[in-house]
Parts: C-alpha cells; sequence; structure tokens
C-alpha cells in the first residue's frame, strides 16, 4: 500500500511518499495549501500519479509530548482533505520535524531562502519514515 504524508501548513502543504512496500519515505513536492484542503485539480493530479490509500498527516505535538496549539486546526484540515478525496487518514507525531528538515538543507548548503520550498516536503517525508518505522516494528 502507497502512503501520502501531508505536512499541513497555513500556507504550504508539504507531500511526501512511500514506497508501494512502506518501507522508505520520499519527498514529492510542496503545494499551497489552499490547492490541497480545496482537493484541486493539481492535487487531484497528484492523486492520480501516486495513488496513495492512506494519508499520515503530521500532528504538532509539544515538547512534553501533547497537542500544540495548531493540532484543533490540523485535525479539522485533515478530515476535509481526506473527505474531499475519499482517502481515510491518520495522524504522525512531527516534533522537530521541520527543524531536522532545515538542518540536514543546512549541512547541504542550501540558504534560508533555497531552503523555503524544500522544508516541507522534507519535514513529511521524516515524520512519515518515522512511522513507516514503527509500523514495521509493531
Amino acid at each position: 500500500m502507497r502512503v501520502m504524508a501531508l505536512d499541513i501548513g497555513e500556507v504550504r502543504v508539504g507531500v511526501a511518499v512511500s514506497d508501494p512496500g512502506e518501507r522508505v519515505a520520499s519527498p514529492v513536492c510542496v503545494m499551497p495549501a489552499a490547492e490541497v484542503t480545496g482537493c484541486a485539480k493539481p492535487f487531484r493530479r497528484l492523486l492520480e500519479d501516486w495513488e496513495p490509500e492512506l494519508f499520515v498527516c503530521g500532528l504538532p505535538r509539544t515538547l512534553a509530548g501533547e497537542e500544540g496549539p495548531q493540532a484543533a486546526r490540523i485535525r479539522k484540515e485533515a478530515a476535509r482533505i481526506s473527505d474531499a478525496c475519499g482517502i481515510p487518514h491518520v495522524f504522525a507525531d512531527e516534533r522537530l520535524s521541520s527543524a531536522e528538515a532545515k538542518r540536514s538543507l543546512r549541512e547541504k548548503g542550501l540558504s534560508e531562502r533555497e531552503m523555503r520550498g524544500k522544508v516541507d516536503m522534507i519535514a513529511a517525508s521524516l515524520f512519515l519514515q518515522s512511522w513507516l518505522d514503527e509500523r514495521s516494528r509493531a
């Protein structure tokens, strides 16, 4: 089964996918949030290309493990995307995924400006990989 991760932000949504064997997560792209939440044509095309059977949506948590202040908005947006596309969703802890993505891109020599369009999809691939790893251990 192919799984698609969504790092849902207010402006952008980072997208990553797993391989059909659910072993490896790969970053795909960053899309405008309105296109994803509205299930617009570019997002539908992405769904046709990758054919995911499940969305894994990043849920912001505090360092203490509690749901962060944005969690309610993310839960609502994830349900809207899921309903519009007819694809079920689950949540994954996205704690520190953006910070880790930035660190990784900085190590590759990218400037803040060059990182702007990449951080969200890298973060999505990071929390998707953690989710896949957890699932394979269970």
